[in-house]
């Protein structure tokens, strides 16, 4: 869909400019139109854009369209026909720099000062912008950045989040008597026993594993990021037979790894990550493996927040982290068309969207990560839910980064990787030892065509 989304907008970039028709339906000096591919955040959107007309005297008009694909097709139809609106909910370090390659949103780069990036959690400022590695990757004959230039910035953070955040239904926990969050690995497999114990038949983890990766990604590379350390984890992926997947370390992690096997809910390698979500939300499962973005999505299907305990996937008692925390990267940003009549408008919500209170608001209100910096008390801001997963944010060597690929080597396939993972568990045709020569060959195939 990415490459058929920068031919597409390639060939369009020209007509819009040449169209004019202006930005968006009924946009003006007074008026901002705001489009988001995002339903659950429309609501919060308007309420904010309420306390920003009465500060301003702007109004701002939010539309949704849904999926995502439909929300693209818009977005190339409204290109070619120079309608574009005023300001554009993207995809950060993914549409927002394919919009701006191609000429449909504006750069920040001179807009966004200090003042305005500190409003922003550190791990979170950088994105948006056109980095040395978005660089070198548009240079390639098949990219999807095409027309990027180093520095430039295409949008500004609206919701953060990160991969690796366990739910549980905390009826059930407090049912099994367990009335307290796990903190190592351990205890997370001991609380599991402990829920089967109490509720055999919906008790297990859904995990949206049509999608293999889910399984490498969200729920085993955290764990053996805190087992390991950073070093000893990296090694896994490399051509070392000493410290690699097929490497007594290796077998150890797959092994402690596979103590989940036993909890799965049944079928779930069948389920997308929206059907594995549903079947928690519909107490089918117990446990539920997504990210921070997963809470709305619950909420939107009948599942109370308040019956909700969440935590990050947790390392294993004695490992190399012991404080293991998540690092947090921007999900969803905000971007300026380039054709709007009212830049200076649609600079001034983007700004006032940053500010702290607001920022909290719009998140408690959309149940997302703001990207603002809500101090040591973010419970008191957005309440206990979200509160907890901004907890489990941090950054360094003891911060798992599910962003970071340095490590992996040139047309590396998470997806394929996470298939050969399956064959371990939940499918349990493989033993620990037969998935690490798997794993193995498979990453060193990747390493040959370097």
């Amino acid at each position: 869909m990415a490459v058929l989304l920068a031919l597409a907008l390639g060939s369009l970039v020209t007509g819009a400019a040449g169209c004019g028709s202006g930005s968006g339906s009924g946009s003006s000096d007074k008026t901002l139109v705001m489009w988001t591919f995002k339903q659950s955040h429309v609501k919060a959107l308007e309420e904010a854009g309420k306390g920003f007309t009465k500060q301003t005297g702007i109004t701002v008009k939010v539309q949704a369209y849904t999926p995502d694909d439909a929300y693209l097709t818009k977005v190339q139809a409204a290109a070619k026909t120079g309608d574009l609106p005023d300001v554009l909910e993207v995809h950060t370090n993914g549409d927002d720099l394919t919009f701006g390659g191609a000429g449909l949103v504006s750069d920040l780069s001179k807009d966004v000062d200090s003042g305005w990036l500190n409003s922003y959690l550190q791990q979170v400022r950088v994105d948006g912008t056109v980095t040395d590695q978005y660089y070198q990757s548009s240079l390639k004959p098949d990219s999807t950045l095409k027309g990027i230039k180093l520095g430039q910035r295409f949008s500004v953070p609206l919701t953060i989040g990160t991969f690796g955040i366990v739910y549980a239904n905390k009826q059930r926990l407090t049912a099994a008597g367990v009335t307290t969050a796990p903190t190592t690995w351990e205890d997370f497999i001991a609380d599991l026993a402990k829920v089967k114990a109490k509720e055999p038949n919906d008790s297990g983890v859904s995990l949206g594993l049509k999608a293999p990766s889910t399984g490498l990604e969200w729920l085993m590379q955290p764990m053996a990021y805190g087992m390991l350390g950073a070093d000893r984890f990296h090694a896994l992926w490399g051509r070392d037979n000493t410290t690699n997947f097929s490497s007594p370390t290796g077998t150890q992690v797959l092994d402690t790894y596979g103590k989940v096997t036993p909890y799965w809910m049944p079928g779930t390698q069948t389920l997308d990550i929206d059907a594995a979500d549903l079947a928690f939300a519909q107490g089918k499962s117990t446990f539920d493996i997504g990210g921070t973005f997963t809470l709305a999505f619950l909420a939107q299907n009948g599942f109370d927040p308040a019956n909700v305990v969440t935590f990050p996937v947790p390392a294993p008692a004695g490992g190399a982290i012991n404080d293991l925390s998540l690092a947090p990267f921007t999900l969803t940003g905000m971007s300026v068309s380039s054709t709007t009549k009212n830049r200076s408008g649609a600079i001034q919500w983007l700004k006032y969207l940053a500010k702290p209170d607001v920022s909290a608001t719009f998140a408690k209100e959309a149940l997302d990560i703001p990207p603002t910096n809500l101090g040591s008390d973010p419970d008191s801001a957005v309440g206990p839910v979200l509160g907890a997963m901004i907890k489990s944010f941090g950054s360094g060597p003891s911060a798992y980064n599910p962003g970071d690929t340095t490590y992996k080597p040139d047309g590396y396939n998470s997806g394929d990787v996470g298939a050969v993972l399956m064959n371990f568990t939940p499918l349990k045709t493989k033993t620990s030892a037969q998935t690490g020569a798997g794993l193995t060959k498979l990453i060193d195939s990747y390493w040959a065509k370097k």
